[in-house]
């Protein structure tokens, strides 16, 4: 009984930890890149996109298909960020607790 306290009290633990860490995410900014920084996408943890970077040397007619394909390069790079920072996040905070491999938090 004893061990089913502790682990609740845990829990509870838990619990608050993943909502600051929640509202610490939603505050944080990521930049992405592509080519060298020519273009550059700046997502929120919502993975809200906060701000374009568009070098001017990339605006030519007929380069309008590339530009796109680089704006989506960059805001993939800021997206595999900002969940590398969140895996990292749930990590530091799950260490020492008994959770199965590959069960993802939160619940």
């Amino acid at each position: 009984m004893r061990d089913l306290m502790g682990l609740m009290g845990k829990a509870k633990e838990m619990q608050a930890k993943f909502q600051a860490m929640q509202e610490e995410m939603a505050q944080m900014e990521v930049t992405g890149q592509a080519v060298g920084g020519a273009v550059k996408v700046t997502l929120t943890g919502k993975f809200e996109m906060k701000k374009l970077e568009i070098d001017p040397s990339l605006f030519k007619e007929d380069d309008v298909e590339i530009l796109e394909d680089l704006i989506l390069a960059a805001h993939n790079d800021a997206k595999t960020k900002v969940e590398a920072a969140m895996q990292e996040k749930s990590q530091e905070m799950t260490a020492g607790l008994p959770i199965p491999p590959g069960m993802k938090l939160p619940f």
